[in-house]
């Protein structure tokens, strides 16, 4: 019988180095914290420095290993300077979280080309440009490494109107994760998804005062949930940590759902 790996190795990231974007709040500081407890070094690329310094004051202050660089995930200079950054600083890169995305409410009728353009940038091309610059570190370490998308439910089924292009993206982005998937796992780097569901963030007005529109939104979608709450961040975070650790060493091209029962309904 094969020996196994004792659990606390298993998830044991002590000595990785992980990229978290959009890691400053939200989602993405949930996946960050859960990665630094595990013993990632951490970098967080956020466009909000103000939240991005707060953010890793309180991973350093517990204790964790993270740095936090200034970053528009659009942009291919910017992510070339944190891919420089993260090298110049560790040496290496492991893990990639592709967290970082907006989701303005814009019906497609008053939708204008620049409000289009700037979520596919966001959400998608900032994507391949992470993932790209990343998996060229990874070949040339030759020790394989971890991208984990975050999509949505919304890449499988709408969650409602004024969401179209945001659900493009998504759509595109699990569809990306599967072909990327395929094209490096003979370097053994695994690409997977995570689906949340309604997870209670700033940005969907956890803890700050939410327009009527989102309030009759959220109402609508709370009740459509098994589960009848809506998800934290370390309920996705979690799952980051199984992704990026050896407990999911065989699996690539997948998608993992985290809604509290949505999809069902």
């Amino acid at each position: 019988m094969m020996k196994l790996l004792p659990l606390k190795k298993a998830i044991d990231l002590t000595g990785k180095i992980a990229i978290v974007t959009g890691g400053a709040m939200g989602i993405g500081f949930g996946i960050a914290y859960r990665l630094a407890e595990a013993g990632a070094h951490t970098v967080i690329a956020d466009i909000n420095e103000e939240a991005g310094n707060q953010a890793v004051k309180k991973l350093n202050d517990e204790g964790f290993k993270a740095m936090f660089i200034q970053t528009d995930v659009a942009s291919e200079d910017d992510v070339k300077r944190t891919i420089d950054f993260t090298m110049a600083t560790y040496d290496g890169i492991d893990i990639l979280v592709n967290n970082a995305g907006i989701y303005p409410i814009i019906p497609v009728m008053q939708m204008t080309s620049a409000d289009f353009e700037k979520i596919l940038a966001v959400n998608l091309k900032s994507v391949f440009l992470f993932t790209k610059a990343t998996s060229e570190v990874m070949i040339k370490q030759g020790r394989g490494g971890k991208i984990i998308n975050i999509t949505s439910i919304d890449a499988l089924h709408p969650s409602s109107v004024g969401l179209a292009v945001y659900d493009a993206s998504k759509h595109g982005l699990w569809g990306f994760t599967k072909n990327t998937a395929l094209e490096l796992a003979p370097h053994n780097i695994q690409v997977n998804a995570i689906a949340p569901g309604g997870i209670a963030t700033p940005g969907t007005g956890a803890g700050q005062l939410v327009t009527p529109e989102m309030e009759t939104i959220l109402k609508k979608f709370l009740e459509k949930i098994p589960m009848r709450r809506m998800g934290e961040p370390d309920d996705i975070g979690k799952v980051s940590l199984f992704l990026a650790s050896d407990l999911a060493s065989y699996m690539t091209g997948s998608q993992v759902v985290v809604d509290g029962g949505v999809l069902l309904s």
